[in-house]
C-alpha cells in the first residue's frame, strides 16, 4: 500500500461503496431515545447529588451540637440551599429534555418511527414520574431547610 491510503494503482485502498438505505430506518429514532435516556440519567444523578448535599447539612447540625460551646459551627443552611437547588435543577433538566425529545419526535416522518413500539410512551411516563418525584423532593427539602 502506498502513502496516503492509496493502493499501488493510485485508487483509494477502500473504495466507497453505496449502502442501500432501507425504506424503514429506525436508527434516528433510537438515537434520539438513547439521548433522552442519557439526559434522564444525568438529571437523576444531579438530583441524587443534590439530596446528598442537602442531607449533609443535617450531619453538620449534629456535629455542631456535639462541639463545645463557643466553637464556631459549620453553616448547614448553605448545604440545604445548594442541595435543594441541585434537586430542582435536575428536575428542570429532565423536563426540558422531555419537551425537546417530544418536539424532535414530532419532526420525524412516520416511516422512521417504529410501529408497535412502546418505548416513546415508556420514556415519557418515566420522565414525568421522575420529574414529579423531583418536584416533591424539592418542596420537601425546601420546607425542611427552614
Amino acid at each position: 500500500m502506498a502513502e496516503g491510503g492509496l493502493a499501488s494503482n493510485g485508487e483509494p485502498a477502500c473504495p466507497e461503496t453505496e449502502v442501500p438505505i432501507a425504506e424503514f430506518d429506525p436508527r434516528v429514532y433510537f438515537a434520539a431515545e438513547r439521548t433522552m435516556l442519557a439526559w434522564l440519567r444525568t438529571g437523576l444523578t444531579i438530583m441524587a447529588f443534590g439530596f446528598v448535599i442537602a442531607r449533609f447539612g443535617l450531619f453538620l447540625k449534629i456535629l455542631e451540637l456535639q462541639m463545645p460551646r463557643g466553637t464556631s459551627g459549620a453553616h448547614a443552611g448553605l448545604s440545604a440551599i445548594l442541595g435543594t437547588a441541585l434537586v430542582a435543577a435536575g428536575t428542570l433538566m429532565i423536563l426540558a429534555a422531555t419537551v425537546q425529545h417530544r418536539s424532535f419526535l414530532a419532526t420525524l416522518p412516520a416511516i422512521d418511527r417504529p410501529r408497535k413500539y412502546a418505548g416513546g410512551t415508556l420514556v415519557l411516563l418515566s420522565s414525568l414520574f421522575i420529574s414529579a418525584v423531583g418536584a416533591a423532593l424539592t418542596i420537601y427539602l425546601a420546607q425542611s431547610a427552614e
